[in-house]
């Protein structure tokens, strides 16, 4: 008999049955010119170019060269490994509190991933914890803007240039988040993108990767659109590397562009509301909503997180969520899953076992993910967030989640 699994769940599906007091995304919002540019797809008897049209498109408005669409994050930062071609064995350092979508792309490659620690109170890596990481290996810097916060880059981009290591992004919660008056997504040599239904540019599915560089663009297309497939003169198809066809669909890159269209005024309304929201959070004594930094010139929130002080109250942090969500805050929970190499069981196992590629060869030392970052393993045991934040929130939906805080707070104040 097969073994029965509580499966995860992704998009609405994972917000089914969420209510509240506050308003959540869905449901979506949808561009006017949706339906429009669906049309077009099947007018053109499934012949359209909607998908090179939204390309130009996030290209033109991300201020690069070069948007490669793909069905989804996972496949956008999966295209961007295979393309490095790294060796079997070489070391990536990653963000450790992230999504597993991160790391997909490096364990089917047979890269090995290496978590730097978290900065102090906050979600994202730093320059300082991912120097400690390097080594004879190391070949690039994975860094993941979590919420929509974006890590510190310039000091990160001087300390792999430093040492000759490529940094790159997932900004898939970031779109047009700005650090320094510069996108998420343009800090480094290439980025990966969401834009699956929950997140902040949603559409059914979807997601991409931006370059400037012409020579990486050319080959993510050929190892993820075209398989690694070449035409040879005289027999036809050949395959000279094994590759993918993460191509967008052409119905998803219509709602992408519509979408797009309306974007940039739902950022900038959100970087109000998250801004008043923590400010207003703040105000709650033993409670810290996740810190701003000044270098954050826009902040696309695709969530909301804060911390709780666990010597001011009586409560777990699980029980403070639970009361948050009774209390009105739809989604509200902990997050203790998004620290990676404790929820990734399987790297530890395969660490353990020396599983290929922790064999060594190819490996050239041994490695262990338990306790690998105390610092946030420590801070997600007292974070609370809640992904229904959205563009709909309005002053009074700030002030009416800074209420219900303010008194579950109360209620089990010491």
């Amino acid at each position: 008999m097969a073994e029965k699994r509580e499966q995860a769940t992704y998009g609405a599906a994972a917000f089914a049955g969420m209510t509240g007091s506050l308003p959540t995304q869905w449901p979506r919002t949808i561009g006017p010119n949706a339906m429009k540019y669906l049309q077009e797809v099947v007018d053109s008897g499934l012949q359209s170019d909607m998908s090179s049209r939204f390309e130009r498109a996030f290209a033109e408005a991300c201020g690069v060269k070069h948007c490669i669409g793909t069905p989804g994050c996972t496949p956008a930062l999966a295209m961007l490994a295979a393309a490095f071609a790294f060796e079997p064995g070489d070391e990536i350092i990653v963000s450790p509190v992230t999504d597993y979508g991160t790391i997909q792309g490096l364990v089917r490659e047979n890269y090995i991933p290496v978590f730097a620690d978290t900065a102090s109170s906050t979600v994202n890596l730093s320059a300082e914890t991912i120097e400690p990481c390097i080594t004879d290996r190391t070949r690039a810097i994975l860094v993941v803007h979590k919420t929509g916060l974006v890590c510190d880059m310039d000091p990160i981009n001087a300390l792999a240039e430093k040492h000759g290591l490529i940094v790159y992004e997932d900004a898939c919660q970031a779109v047009f988040s700005e650090y320094k008056g510069r996108f998420a997504g343009t800090l480094g040599k290439a980025a990966g993108f969401s834009f699956d239904s929950e997140k902040t540019l949603g559409s059914d599915v979807g997601g991409c990767v931006v370059t400037d560089d012409d020579e990486l663009a050319e080959r993510i297309r050929f190892v993820g659109h075209s398989r690694g497939g070449e035409m040879a003169p005289g027999f036809g198809r050949i395959h000279t590397m094994p590759g993918y066809a993460f191509r967008m669909p052409h119905c998803t890159a219509a709602i992408c562009l519509a979408q797009l269209e309306i974007i940039r005024d739902q950022v900038a309304h959100r970087d109000r509301m998250i801004r008043l929201l923590s400010q207003l959070i703040g105000e709650v004594p033993g409670v810290t909503p996740l810190p701003i930094p000044d270098y954050m010139t826009v902040y696309s929130a695709w969530m909301f997180g804060m911390n709780l002080d666990p010597a001011q109250f009586t409560c777990t942090t699980e029980q403070f969520a639970r009361d948050l969500a009774e209390t009105g805050i739809p989604g509200a929970g902990t997050g203790r899953y998004y620290l990676i190499p404790a929820a990734c069981t399987f790297l530890e196992q395969n660490a353990r076992a020396g599983v290929y590629p922790y064999s060594q060869p190819p490996a050239s030392r041994s490695y262990s993910y338990v306790g690998a970052c105390p610092r946030a393993e420590t801070f997600l045991q007292t974070w609370i967030r809640w992904s229904t934040f959205c563009a709909r929130y309005e002053e009074e939906h700030c002030e009416l989640a800074a209420h219900i805080v303010r008194r579950v707070a109360d209620k089990h104040r010491r």
